[in-house]
């Protein structure tokens, strides 16, 4: 699926395009839409890196067993495990 969100409206709100990409995976990670791991995907970022950017909006990490193997298989496909 793709979202076309018009330049002057992302400009009207002051807003970079990485900025607002930031904005919806944060939104769909306090909604629990998505895990940290597939956030940080998504932002091309490090799961670390992820949790810095939740640490400094004071936003809370949800991880469960679901994530948990989620991250196992991330690990090991990246042969870090």
């Amino acid at each position: 699926m793709s979202l076309v969100i018009s330049e002057d409206i992302v400009k009207a709100r002051g807003l970079f395009e990485q900025e607002l990409i930031i904005e919806l995976v944060l939104l769909l990670f306090q909604q629990e839409k998505i895990s940290l791991g597939k956030a940080a995907e998504l932002l091309n970022i490090s799961q670390v890196r992820f949790q810095q950017i939740l640490s400094e909006r004071g936003i809370n990490i949800h991880y469960d067993l679901e994530e948990l193997q989620e991250d196992i298989q991330h690990f090991t496909a990246k042969g870090w495990l």
